[in-house]
């Protein structure tokens, strides 16, 4: 019996009812000689740093950074009742075979071999690998199921991926957070990110503007424009010499000019149109996107081709039913690696489209739109360009008229892309003169920089360090098709991006973290190199080790070189202010000064690693405040007397001297000492 592992239950689902699995389970269905069970998504994540020693359990210098010899992964909160029966289905005796049919890409190759393993299942893998969950691709592709081992080499990028996230994330994160007292989440791929973000907020703020002046006839329904200048009083002189004098036509140009449609869709650019012409966030469009596919109405989702295979044509042919014109298939035809482009699939044909969400419509819309602009005749038109003159002065007045619309008839594609003015020109004739003519000034400025949209700044990520990379690089940019949505949500979440209508705008906190981070952390050029090497790894070229490798030799330099906050930033960040207050003693372990930070007590020497964390057990078991007080008696005499302790046993509070108990290897400990006879200082009552 072969058992199927989805990456979703809408997918079980569809699998089940053309493999002829219609038993339904608790977590599965069964018929036919098919198990199709699915997962949640992930249904294992990478284990919490104390996973790997107590002493992670705390932000503390001397750790950093953290690099696990052996990975450990845990149950995602809920869903171990799945990643259970998951887990004896792989073990039944009667299942022989094991089929991978979880999204055929990155994350769903590990979301699988996460739970295989976690089973330690040694069952023979099959993968299926389709771009499309139409009944006649289910069918094919299970007609024509891989070896897993074939996808070996995919699932060491994903793990690969994975771990480098986690080691620069965790690492870094801690890293800052210690040395400016806040949380300061930093991300391999976010940083980089949110740096592009907040230049341009400083780029805009910076901007000056910068007035220049043109001069302009009037020509009786159409306007020629002369040079741009900076200072008005030229402008004037010029406009002033042309006034009422006669302007003659010196020479016209004519240029025919080809624009082919823009391409189809990948996942990136599909996201880009969303926003910009429909207003949907990334996370969004990528949301209905992947609906659609699971209704079988659109093809696979995180794709990064603009292109389908040649033997794809007969079916587009069919999607796109009778048109007035000869479709050109061959146009759309090209490289495809892993998934084609996001088409419609056959199946839309017959769909009833009205009754979708308005999203998944719009979406499905925008799509099939695309992919029969792309297979449009090509937009025909002339550019014009006439030069006048006028009292010595050269002028210029720009149109055009189009031949042929072609693809741009379609809604949506009628933008002026190809940067010509739209107007059309009267029929003008060289030494065709316009007598008496009106001249004037017009003034204009220079633009600032607009703010990102998710439209632009996907673009940007998209591209981010290209100019940097190899051209046969296959991968630029940061992060992937499939994660850059998740990236700007978590800016957001995080605080450090805010959403103002389409824009996406850094915030102060965002700002702040972006001044203290080094450019090694946001830097694109970086994180789209590493990019490059996953894909190395997933076609088997680089190993996975020494990627990661290289990624722990990178945090380290970072770790090393950031021992202490500079203090031009420790200003930033409130809870560095209160690090900069008066001292309250010396730290018992370099003598460096102790300062009170929003979550406890720090030595100002980072790379000393001694600090006493407000909510630590010892004091919110007591619910005893620990005060800077009860701190600076600690530093001083190493113990303190301290009243109105609570005693989880009895329930009754009680006094004692608490004694300082330093290990001086990362912990910070505290014991008691009980006297009956002696006289207690209570200094106010601490």
């Amino acid at each position: 019996m072969q058992l199927v592992i989805c990456e979703k239950p809408s997918q079980a689902q569809g699998y089940a009812a053309v493999l002829g699995a219609n038993e339904r389970k608790g977590g599965f269905f069964i018929g036919n000689g098919y198990i199709v069970a699915y997962c949640f998504g992930h249904l294992l994540e990478l284990a919490a740093p104390d996973a790997y020693g107590e002493q992670y359990a705390k932000f503390r210098y001397a750790d950093l950074p953290i690099v696990p010899k052996e990975w450990k992964h845990v149950p995602v909160k809920d869903k171990a009742a799945q990643l259970n029966v998951l887990t004896d289905l792989m073990n039944c005796s009667d299942v022989d075979c094991v089929v991978n049919a979880c999204d055929a890409g990155r994350e769903g190759e590990n979301i699988f071999r996460l739970v295989y393993k976690h089973a330690k299942c040694k069952k023979l893998i099959k993968r299926l690998w389709i771009s499309s969950m139409e009944d006649s691709a289910v069918k094919a592709g299970f007609g024509n199921l891989k070896d897993g081992a074939e996808y070996d080499s995919l699932y060491a990028a994903a793990s690969s991926r994975e771990r480098a996230d986690w080691i620069v994330g965790i690492s870094a994160t801690r890293l800052f957070s210690i040395l400016y007292g806040t949380l300061l989440n930093t991300g391999r791929v976010q940083s980089p990110t949110l740096a592009m973000l907040v230049k341009r907020e400083a780029d805009i703020a910076g901007f000056v503007k910068e007035p220049f002046y043109t001069p302009v006839l009037s020509l009786g329904g159409f306007a020629a424009s002369g040079e741009k200048l900076k200072e008005r009083a030229e402008a004037e002189t010029i406009a002033a010499a042309c006034n009422e004098q006669n302007a003659v036509v010196t020479k016209i140009d004519r240029q025919r000019k080809t624009i082919a449609p823009p391409k189809l869709y990948d996942l990136t650019s599909l996201q880009r149109d969303a926003n910009r012409l429909l207003g949907y966030t990334a996370q969004q469009t990528l949301d209905y996107i992947q609906s659609l596919y699971e209704k079988k109405i659109a093809s696979y989702p995180r794709s990064d081709s603009k292109h389908i295979t040649a033997d794809m044509r007969d079916t587009v042919l069919k999607i796109i039913g009778d048109t007035d014109f000869t479709p050109d298939v061959d146009r759309i035809v090209g490289k495809v690696t892993d998934h084609h482009a996001i088409i419609p699939t056959l199946e839309s044909i017959n769909a009833d489209i009205s009754t979708l969400p308005s999203g998944e419509r719009e979406v499905f819309a925008l799509v099939r739109k695309r992919l029969i602009a792309d297979v449009s005749p090509k937009h025909v038109y002339e550019a014009v360009t006439v030069t006048f003159d006028c009292g010595g002065n050269t002028f210029t007045a720009k149109g055009k008229t189009v031949i042929e619309a072609g693809w741009k008839t379609q809604p949506d594609m009628d933008e002026n892309e190809d940067g010509e003015d739209s107007a059309a020109l009267p029929e003008l004739s060289k030494g065709q003169t316009f007598y008496s003519v009106a001249a004037s000034v017009k003034e204009g400025a220079t633009t600032p920089p607009k703010h990102y949209t998710e439209d632009t700044l996907l673009s940007a990520m998209e591209n981010a360090g290209a100019e940097d990379m190899p051209d046969d690089t296959e991968r630029k940019g940061l992060g992937t098709p499939a994660t850059r949505a998740a990236i700007i949500e978590k800016l957001v979440s995080a605080g450090f991006v805010e959403r103002q209508k389409k824009n996406l705008l850094s915030t102060d906190k965002g700002k702040n973290l972006v001044a203290v981070l080094p450019d090694a952390l946001t830097s694109p050029k970086l994180t789209a190199e590493w990019e490059h090497k996953l894909k190395q790894v997933e076609r088997g070229e680089l190993d996975g080790g020494a990627f990661l490798d290289d990624i722990a030799s990178f945090i380290t330099a970072i770790v090393r070189e950031n021992a202490a906050p500079k203090p031009e930033f420790v200003p930033l960040f409130p809870e560095s202010k209160k690090q900069a207050s008066e001292p309250l003693g010396a730290c018992p372990r370099c003598r460096s000064p102790v300062r009170e930070g929003a979550r406890g007590f720090f030595c100002d020497k980072g790379s000393c690693g001694f600090k006493v964390w407000k909510a630590s057990k010892f004091w919110t078991a007591k619910k005893k405040p620990l005060t800077a007080e009860i701190i600076t008696d600690l530093l001083k005499d190493g113990r303190a007397d301290v009243n109105g302790l609570y005693s989880e046993k009895t329930g009754k509070k009680y006094d004692a001297t608490v004694i300082l108990d330093d290990t001086g290897d990362g912990y910070v400990n505290f014991k008691m000492e009980f006297a009956a006879n002696k006289q207690k200082n209570r200094k106010g009552g601490k």
